[in-house]
């Protein structure tokens, strides 16, 4: 099997950043390139067609499904077209302790935290391995992304996701660290060293990523790496400010800042306990004439003039929390005075009137809950996802994007009653509801449209009395232009040559086995 594996030593180490710049930059070649990540877990995931073309495997059903974002922008890097396959098994936490799966883009159950350490994730790893396969047939390189690390030696009897998946595939592994942490030699030698003695004849070299300074610094060390470990670095990445993709994990919510922010309208965005897709406020991100914050206490709220309520995993608890919080009182303050709010998905389920779970999809079958009210929307929950890629227009400009959910939305009349709503007319907006300054939409992705984004910008604006921003940003070249950077950081200063070779011909014969490459 043509393929490479990019594993690192921990979490955020820069896998996803890696490997969508080896695959932006093996496109770049010619080559016909898949992304593929066995196990992903995130809440933040696209909407894709479940076998583009049909297919050969077994979930070859006409479809939708769901995918890993990240492996979804690693799509768009490789130029290939995203399917299930890319991200076979994605797990969305729903606790600390349990996860909801979904196999093949399909919801397949839930998943609890002991599954870890014993044989209960077998199908999973059929799965993987099957799509894997698949993938392999079809293109001609696959570059896979590790989770977590390889050495994780207490979860290596069952993982497919790091050795274990490079051991059914015979893939050699390229091992990226984190400079910027500290102990980097120390981490990637021992990475190595702990793995038992299969593994190690599979990692064929090292990455060093988020370097910063002069590179010619690291050549000592980076020479007696090669030496005890008998693997050379295949590069140094430098650390770049404008390399940030697609959000992958809650470890990221920085937000945006303007270079001038008093000029700048002011976003909130309110950083759910169990936020997900929240990428949907990248897009607001890169306009100049916003200053984009995430909020967790009332009074970050003060002074804001558009409040954002992101999706959520859990919307009647992410409620509860906002209510206790006092957030609930400080969203409801910001709309009463005027102030503009827009609710995604879950966020625009918090504020209609209800919320009801009659088959216990999140939690105790028949809870029901009052929403904030600023919308007349009723929500209930049923058991089957829908999962969509809707087009059509709102604020006089075409939009699209895409619904992941398992709430139905029932809106109310237009105007009247005794809520909020009363005193304007409600008018649907992109598959939810708007009421004066209040939007609500289910559609994630849709202030990627360009015009649309920039029509909602000016009428936050006009609600606040301020100046519309003025900008030609294209969200869809700005996320091409992060992606050809990575390309060309990686043409730049790693062996992309190599790196090929490796992908196409498997791992040098003979290397070196480190202590004490115990056998399992």
């Amino acid at each position: 099997m043509n393929g490479l594996l990019v594993a690192g030593t921990t979490s955020d180490a820069g896998k996803t950043i890696v490997t969508t710049a080896i695959c932006r930059a093996f496109a770049r070649r010619g080559v016909k390139v898949a992304p593929f990540k066995s196990q992903n877990m995130s809440n933040n995931s696209m909407v894709v067609r479940v076998a583009p073309g049909g297919g050969a495997g077994p979930w070859a059903a006409d479809g939708y499904g769901e995918i890993g974002r990240a492996q979804w922008i690693q799509a768009v890097a490789a130029g290939a077209e995203p399917e299930a396959a890319m991200n076979p098994v994605l797990l969305k936490p729903g606790s600390d302790h349990t996860s909801h799966v979904v196999v093949m883009g399909k919801p397949a159950g839930t998943l609890g935290a002991r599954s870890f350490t014993g044989g209960g994730r077998a199908h999973l790893a059929e799965a993987a391995f099957a799509a894997l396969d698949d993938l392999a047939s079809r293109y001609d390189v696959v570059v896979a992304e590790g989770a977590g690390s390889p050495t994780e030696i207490n979860l290596r009897a069952n993982d497919y996701v790091n050795m274990g998946l490079a051991r059914h595939a015979g893939l050699p592994t390229v091992v990226v660290g984190d400079i910027d942490r500290g102990g980097v030699f120390a981490a990637l030698f021992g990475t190595v060293a702990l793995l038992e003695a299969a593994d190690q004849d599979l990692i064929a070299g090292f990455v060093m990523n988020k370097f910063r300074g002069d590179v010619s610094l690291l050549a000592p060390g980076i020479d007696r790496l090669a030496e005890l470990s008998g693997r050379p670095t295949l590069g140094v990445l430098p650390w770049h400010p404008d390399l940030w993709l697609d959000s992958e994990d809650a470890l990221d919510l920085d937000g945006r800042r303007s270079e001038s922010p008093d000029d700048a309208l002011r976003v909130a965005v309110v950083r759910l306990p169990r936020i997900s897709n929240f990428t949907d406020v990248d897009a607001l991100g890169v306009e100049p004439g916003v200053d984009l914050v995430f909020a967790s206490q009332p009074h970050h709220l003060d002074g804001v003039d558009l409040v954002v309520l992101p999706g959520t995993r859990a919307t009647i608890a992410d409620l509860a929390w906002l209510r206790e919080r006092g957030l609930a009182d400080a969203v409801l303050r910001h709309a009463a005075a005027g102030g503009p709010v827009l609710g995604i998905c879950g966020g625009f389920q918090m504020l209609g009137r209800t919320v009801t779970d009659p088959e216990g999809v999140e939690g105790a079958a028949g809870a029901q809950v009052d929403g904030l009210g600023l919308l007349d929307v009723h929500t209930e929950f049923g058991a089957e996802k829908v999962l969509r890629l809707p087009t059509g227009s709102a604020l006089g400009h075409a939009a699209s994007g895409y619904e992941i959910h398992h709430g139905r939305i029932t809106r109310g009349g237009s105007g009247g009653g005794a809520g909020p709503w009363a005193a304007n007319e409600q008018s649907e907006f992109l598959g939810g509801a708007q009421s004066g300054s209040v939007f609500g939409t289910m559609w994630h992705g849709s202030l990627e449209s360009d015009g649309l984004r920039r029509a909602l910008l000016a009428e936050v604006a006009a609600a606040v009395g301020r100046p519309a921003p003025v900008s030609d940003v294209s969200f869809a070249q700005r996320r091409e232009a992060r992606l050809d950077l990575l390309g060309d950081l990686v043409e730049q200063h790693l062996d992309v040559d190599r790196l090929l070779d490796l992908a196409t011909s498997g791992a040098p014969r003979g290397l070196r086995r480190l202590a004490p490459g115990v056998e399992a």
